[in-house]
């Protein structure tokens, strides 16, 4: 355990390229346990990785690791027992994401689970009885339930040992899936008159260290007579089937021959030693030889079966061939798009290049069928990039004008191998926020007004109007009067104090209504300029004229 916790602070190999990152811990490390230096490993401060809210992605998985903003490191969700979450897979790796944000990103990791001698060799029984007619010849082999090791690579299943015997030798061979199947074989003529019940312990070891082992004891009980054993057609039987084949579909039949008469040469069929996951998915028929499947293929699942067959006679002597299944891969999933991160709404100034969506696409098929081409709706301003696997960005491929369009769907479609083709798509709502890119634009450039002189306070004289094209706050425009001038030189601040006493703009509507008595003695024109401002800040400008009118209102001078 000490050494455990000592591998434990290992980091085997980090690769940041395209946001990469590969870690290794042992397996059976306490929660918590140091697993490897994000922060560090991507060169971000721990302040920016909280800021940029950095975290483990859930993607729907079982999650066994967690990311500590305090020290920036990825450490053990729970403890991890690597026989249970990869069973005999040789390397175990649990895949993770990072996800931050402002600007957005997403690196992936890997971690591998290393394993640890922590499982001893055994067999399914402590013991178990073997039957052998007196007459069989020497060199006849006999096929021995294997130990199974959950373990991996050294710490797994290395070899057998055998009790030492006159009349049996152990052999030892490796199947067409790896594994080693221990025999025994015959070297001596068998006498049941002599002896009845031979005994063998039969040893299971791994290459650990220190070595684990498990043991069994085999009886061998001597038969008497029948000296003829059934004879298979094939050592091997092959077929290959469809994983979508029809429950209770024949797969195939292995056939098996007595030389001898009577009830001696009658053979009846049975699975030898079979696993129980395959007892549920295979059945073999004792009388005609025939195996039907009893429950569903699954590709994906179990691609490849080996099977031991007995043929047995009425006399008790039995032989042994191997079945082969295999499972060819049907087009049956429908690739899965998962929306990691949307960035909406969008702001319509943002650069070029801009990360707006990233997701993932997985088909659980393989080959052809599990290739995924993805694609998105063309004519629109985005584009899509692959990152690494089966993850891809969505970014900004023209610049953003809400005025011209302020949404947008995006459709994302993805399609695998298969023939036909399965397909599946997601909509993406992107929202364009608006930004304060246009001024307002006054009606006219120059606006004038006729008006006779002693005129009633409060009559409208004219009105001004400015359109903006942005959106909210941003196009809510307001006015004012500028200082103007009078025959054709500035007003001084008297003047101008004067004409915003005759003259007022509703700075919500831009009506300029008269406010004071004018007198067409005094002055015959105003000249004023008007500015037109959004919330944002931008103006405009458009020039007032008002000509005053003249009325009979004095009397000649003598």
């Amino acid at each position: 355990r000490q050494r455990v916790l000592l591998w434990g602070v290992l980091l085997a190999a980090w690769e940041a390229a395209w946001g990469q990152l590969r870690y290794s811990v042992p397996e059976e490390m306490p929660k918590g346990s140091f697993v490897g230096d994000v922060a560090k490993d991507l060169g971000l401060q721990l302040p920016e990785l909280r800021d940029r809210d950095a975290h483990v992605f859930d993607t729907g998985r079982a999650r066994y690791f967690f990311l500590d903003l305090q020290n920036g490191h990825l450490s053990m969700m729970e403890q991890v027992d690597r026989e249970e979450i990869c069973a005999a897979v040789p390397k175990c790796v649990l895949n993770f994401e990072i996800l931050v944000k402002q600007p957005m990103n997403i690196y992936k990791g890997e971690a591998e689970i290393l394993d640890i001698n922590d499982n001893a060799p055994s067999f399914p029984e402590r013991s178990s009885v073997l039957e052998i007619i007196e007459y069989t010849a020497p060199g006849a082999r006999f096929p021995l339930e294997k130990a199974h090791d959950p373990d991996t690579g050294l710490n797994s299943l290395q070899n057998y040992e055998c009790s030492e015997s006159s009349y049996f030798t152990l052999d030892v061979k490796n199947g067409d899936d790896g594994v080693k199947y221990p025999e025994i074989i015959l070297v001596k003529s068998l006498d049941r008159e002599q002896q009845a019940v031979h005994n063998l312990i039969l040893t299971a070891t791994d290459g650990g260290s220190p070595v684990k082992l498990g043991s069994t004891t085999i009886q061998i009980v001597v038969l008497d007579g029948n000296d003829n054993t059934p004879e298979f057609t094939q050592s091997v039987y092959k077929v290959t089937v469809r994983e979508d084949v029809v429950v209770g579909s024949r797969v195939l039949q292995v056939t098996a021959t007595d030389r001898d008469e009577g009830p001696n040469a009658e053979v009846k069929y049975s699975f030898f030693k079979i696993p129980e996951k395959f007892a549920k998915t295979f059945k073999l028929d004792p009388e005609s030889g025939e195996i039907e499947i009893t429950e569903k293929l699954n590709f994906e699942e179990h691609e490849f079966y080996e099977l031991v067959v007995q043929a047995r006679d009425a006399g008790g002597l039995s032989s042994h061939s191997k079945v082969h299944i295999k499972v060819a891969d049907v087009n049956n999933y429908v690739p899965e798009i998962v929306i990691m991160s949307v960035f909406s709404p969008v702001p319509e100034d943002t650069p070029l290049g801009t990360v707006i969506a990233i997701f993932s696409v997985q088909d659980r098929d393989s080959g052809a069928n599990g290739e995924v081409q993805c694609s998105i709706t063309e004519s629109l301003p985005f584009r899509l990039e692959k990152s690494f696997d089966n993850y891809y960005r969505v970014v900004t491929a023209e610049l953003l004008d809400r005025e011209q369009q302020s949404e947008y769907n995006v459709t994302v479609r993805a399609s695998d191998g298969g023939r036909p083709a399965l397909q599946s798509s997601r909509v993406l709502a992107l929202r364009v926020l608006d930004v304060n890119d246009n001024a307002p634009v006054f009606s006219q450039e120059r606006y004038s007004a006729r008006l006779s002189e002693n005129n009633l306070a409060g009559a409208l004289l004219l009105s001004v109007r400015a359109t903006d094209a942005d959106w909210g706050e941003n196009a809510l425009v307001r006015y004012r009067l500028g200082e103007g001038r009078l025959r054709g030189a500035p007003l001084s601040s008297d003047m101008a104090k004067t004409a915003r006493q005759l003259f007022s703009l509703d700075p919500k509507t831009g009506d300029v209504k008269v406010t004071g008595l004018l007198d067409y003695e005094e002055r015959k024109y105003y000249d004023a300029s008007v500015e037109g401002k959004d919330g944002g800040g931008l103006t405009a400008h458009a020039k007032v004229h008002i000509d005053i009118l003249d009325v009979n209102d004095n009397a000649p001078n003598l």
